[in-house]
């Protein structure tokens, strides 16, 4: 049956074309598009003046004639755009940057031999799915971390196969979820205090393993095994669930949707090491993600998809346009290293504001490129896609955070937020949820803050929906002025959040609100920036109209 939209997940509504009606959200809520009318003239007037000030702002910023840029001039890095250096001051993305060269010849490596094992299989037999392929994934993610890890790839082997041991010693009992989830967040608090844990400290005779010819390329293990605990807690819980409704997997040969291929549950018999190993550390999405559930990985393997050839080039496209628009970001907006060296004193509220805006556009290029998506596509494996929407493309805080790094949005209502209760007490769980989200990126004071002051920030946007429901009050002609105006609210709270848990942290926050409502220039600022949030929030409901009309229905 074709399709109308985009696949079923917990964003968009699938409407199929021959079941088509006016009864459905896409259709019953079509209205006539207002973007040819006098008032979005007006609206696309401000937007033309407020963006080449955007950008001129943070490029004032960064010339070599500011007050400031002897502060963190020398934190820049020689760039090769138009003579300009670059703020590559990221240490994370400065790894992923510099190392595109090795990661592309390795994914190539990947799919060269993936191709020589499969015509290998194919003369013995011709396959009816792609489990075939499981052990050689297997082999290869072995290799990978040698290469990655060197000696500590020995850790990781230990610590996913403790996991695995726990999820089939405890099956369908009532303590399997519970010794999941305790050792695998202790793991992320010992982690951090042991730095990976040294050969020499525990066995003193293993201490050679230590030394630097023996780490690897990436010897700091712990750092990107945050990853990897989602996808072991993803395991344990999609076998613990399926030891407990048996009989509930599916054999059918139609394909699942995406959101089938999570909830489904396997045979018993295919929550096998193997697949779990070749799962836990699958290369393309080893690194950095996107986070793939147990389920729908398998089922993957289980009932191919059809990828085509031009979605994949697109998406490489799309990675190449991301990659150099963010080459032309870091060499003309030196906004990451003037954060880090909190190199804004004497700025106006305009300027900091700014700052902040640009760093956390920067944090969503980070997400959007997909490069290990680009990798698993190429594969024949298809992820949830991280970024549907853009960060400045938001109004509504629960649609944010539905957008926003999917793929762990996805993980988390499915293992914390629905086992928790879900809707029914959203406050709590939110709490809950956020306090997790947290303490999993940085045990740290600054993302604690930002995971409470994101759920206390939800309830301005509940009271709104409670006392001003759509079904009441939609039809009326100031409805749609009222919520822009409190879209604006909401995004003022997601953006001081954000720049208090990813950008400038507590200090910085306080800094920039005291110049907000302490000086008559921050208060202008104010005043401007919920006009043209105000602008935007109109654009942003029209856009999603025209979505409708196309028969597209997305929950963000």
């Amino acid at each position: 049956m074709s399709q109308q939209a985009i696949s079923v997940t917990d964003l968009t509504v699938e409407i199929p074309s021959s079941s088509r009606s006016t009864s459905l959200p896409s259709e019953r809520n079509r209205k006539p598009s207002r973007w040819g009318t006098l008032e979005f003239k007006f609206y696309f007037l401000v937007l033309l003046l407020a963006l080449p000030l955007m950008i001129w702002i943070p490029m004032n910023l960064s010339n070599s004639s500011h007050p400031n840029y002897a502060i963190y001039h020398s934190r820049l890095w020689r760039g090769w755009l138009f003579g300009r250096d670059i703020d590559i001051s990221d240490s994370q993305y400065r790894s992923f940057r510099n190392n595109i060269p090795v990661l592309a010849g390795v994914a190539a490596l990947f799919l060269i031999l993936k191709h020589a094992w499969a015509m290998l299989y194919s003369m013995t037999q011709a396959p009816r799915d792609s489990l075939h392929l499981i052990p050689f994934n297997a082999v290869f993610s072995i290799l990978f971390l040698l290469g990655l890890h060197g000696s500590s790839a020995i850790k990781v082997i230990a610590v996913i196969s403790a996991n695995y041991v726990i999820a089939k010693s405890c099956k369908s009992s009532r303590m399997a979820p519970i010794l999941t989830w305790v050792f695998n967040f202790g793991l992320l608090f010992l982690n951090d205090r042991y730095n990976g844990y040294r050969f020499g400290a525990f066995i003193p005779s293993l201490g050679f393993l230590d030394e630097e010819k023996y780490e690897g390329f990436y010897p700091r293990w712990y750092i990107s095994f945050n990853i990897t605990m989602l996808r072991l807690v993803s395991f344990s819980m999609d076998y613990y669930w399926a030891c407990r409704q048996p009989g509930t997997s599916s054999e059918t040969e139609v394909s699942l949707n995406e959101r089938q291929r999570q909830t489904t549950s396997h045979p018993l018999e295919m929550y096998s090491y193997i697949n779990y190993f070749a799962y836990a550390l699958y290369s393309p999405l080893y690194i950095a993600g996107p986070i793939m559930t147990f389920n729908d990985f398998l089922w993957q393997f289980r009932r191919p998809l059809t990828i085509t050839k031009y979605s994949v080039l697109g998406y490489l496209f799309r990675f190449i346009a991301c990659l150099m628009t963010m080459e032309g970001i870091l060499h003309f907006m030196y906004v990451v290293v003037i954060k880090d060296t909190h190199a804004w004193i004497g700025d106006t509220p305009t300027q900091i504001g700014m700052i902040g805006f640009w760093n956390l556009i920067i944090v969503c290029f980070c997400f959007l490129g997909g490069f290990f998506r680009l990798w698993a596509l190429f594969d024949g494996i298809d992820p949830p896609e991280n970024m549907v929407r853009c960060m400045a493309n938001n109004y509504s805080t629960f649609g944010f955070w539905r957008s926003w790094h999917r793929s762990y949005n996805l993980w988390i209502i499915r293992y914390i937020y629905v086992p928790l209760g879900g809707m029914k007490n959203v406050f709590v769980n939110s709490v809950l949820v956020f306090t997790f989200v947290a303490l999993w990126h940085d045990l740290t004071f600054k993302l604690l803050a930002w995971g409470w002051l994101v759920s206390l920030f939800i309830l301005p946007e509940m009271l709104a929906r409670y006392f001003l429901p759509p079904t009441r009050y939609s039809s009326t002609s100031w409805y749609r002025h009222v919520c822009a105006l409190g879209g604006v609210v909401n995004i003022l709270l997601m953006m001081t959040a954000n720049l208090v848990g990813f950008v400038i942290g507590v200090d910085g926050v306080r800094f920039f609100l005291g110049e907000l409502f302490g000086t008559f220039a921050g208060i202008q600022f104010l005043i401007g920036v919920v006009f043209c949030l105000f602008v935007g929030v109109q654009l942003m409901f029209e856009y999603r109209e025209e979505e409708m009309r196309k028969g597209i229905y997305r929950r963000c």
